[in-house]
């Protein structure tokens, strides 16, 4: 049997590809944009499943540590580590800053603060090996693009890029730089030596601090404000057989403090925190798929006036209706499948040129190519109205 809808394509295949190339790049951009959300939801989880962690603990009525602003003693630690239920624990310090190495290059990162063999270490490395010093050494995610060995300045300090990880990121895709929690509380609670003059000026012109009968006073509180005992919260390892509700309900009771499980915390960072973003991806993905139907249907329109002799003819020799309508919809169809293919391979090849993580998934192409042909069918409908109201006497008029 003859195929017309093909007949009629390969007689104008040049304008037929070409719009298909056009409506595959922004078939492309559609992939992308869901790539986009994908890859913000696939960071959250690996920012947690990095930290190795089974309770978040943080300053009471926050949402922290990495939602919100979180500020515990580092002396918590002590107190919940003799908790029923607690295997391991460890304080941590999140900062997100922009880092310069010695070559020039600066990259924001997340500096995270975490103590050697305890949660928050990175679990592996790509080359190089875990921080053994109390200061001056970190481990980079390879997406920072500092190079092992190299030099970079963080505050007033100079670090050496002992080990480099992959896959380490912030709930926004932002590399993550790791330091010993040590100087991780320098760099994010420690002034400046200005500002530290500044304030010993202050505190010894207060009569409070600087009492005659009261030696050492003024030294002692001088010293408290060098010194920083701050960290955003502390990691919790359970022992085995324990329910992470079971082992939180009493930190939060007796140490007064906010526990997250890994539940909660999903919940913070992909239905709170990224929420926004997820709306505005959504609204991206409405107004891409009206113009994709927009386009469709004016270029079949546009093929179906070009021919309405030819559908005319047809009617004159007795075509039916509806293989007539099966012709247009069949051009509709195959535009929308030339147009998903392009699509596809472009999004696959610019996708990891994005500075941020994009996740290309078999089910949103699947969902994309019926949304896709579904569009397409749509938007033929308007042409194919035009041609069954073609009058078969246009053919010798």
């Amino acid at each position: 049997m003859i195929s017309l809808a093909g007949r009629d394509i390969a007689h104008s295949w040049g304008k037929f590809v070409l719009t298909g190339l056009g409506l595959g790049l922004l078939i492309g951009v559609t992939l992308t944009m869901a790539g986009v959300y994908r890859g913000m939801v696939d960071d959250a989880h690996a920012l947690l499943n990095n930290s190795r962690a089974d309770l978040w603990v943080v300053q009471k009525d926050t949402q922290g540590p990495y939602a919100e602003s979180s500020n515990l003693k580092d002396d918590v630690l002590r107190s919940v580590r003799g908790m029923p239920g607690v295997a391991q624990a460890a304080n941590v310090a999140y900062l997100t800053m922009q880092v310069r190495a010695a070559s020039g290059l600066e990259t924001r990162v997340m500096l995270v603060g975490m103590e050697s063999g305890q949660p928050g270490e990175p679990a592996y490395l790509l080359a190089g090996r875990q921080i053994t010093r109390s200061h001056y050494e970190a481990v980079a995610d390879v997406k920072t693009g500092f190079a092992l060995g190299e030099r970079i300045r963080i505050r007033r300090h100079d670090y050496t890029v002992v080990g480099l990880t992959q896959r380490m990121v912030s709930s926004g895709g932002d590399p993550m730089l790791f330091v010993s929690i040590k100087d991780a509380q320098e760099v994010q609670f420690l002034k400046d030596n200005d500002a530290i003059v500044n304030d010993r000026v202050r505190i010894a012109s207060n009569p409070a601090f600087n009492r005659p009968g009261v030696p050492g006073l003024l030294d002692a509180v001088q010293a408290a404000q060098t010194s920083s005992h701050s960290v955003n919260a502390v990691l919790v390892q359970l022992a085995p057989g324990w329910d992470a509700e079971e082992t939180a309900q009493p930190i939060r009771r007796w140490k007064h403090l906010q526990v997250y499980t890994r539940a909660g915390m999903e919940e913070i960072l992909v239905a709170k925190l990224i929420a926004t973003s997820a709306k505005q991806i959504f609204m991206f993905l409405v107004i891409l798929a009206i113009v994709s139907a927009a386009i469709v249907a004016f270029i079949i329109y546009t093929m179906t006036l070009g021919k309405i002799r030819e559908i005319a003819v047809l009617k004159l020799i007795g075509t039916r209706n509806l293989t007539i309508a099966s012709m247009i919809l069949q051009q509709a169809l195959g535009l929308g499948l030339i147009g998903f293919l392009v699509g596809k391979v472009a999004a696959t090849f610019w996708a990891p040129v994005f500075p941020k993580y994009v996740l290309l998934v078999t089910q949103d192409a699947v969902t994309g190519l019926l949304a896709t042909l579904l569009i397409c069918a749509l938007a033929s409908t308007m042409a194919i109205r035009v041609a069954l109201q073609v009058d078969p006497a246009e053919a010798i008029g």
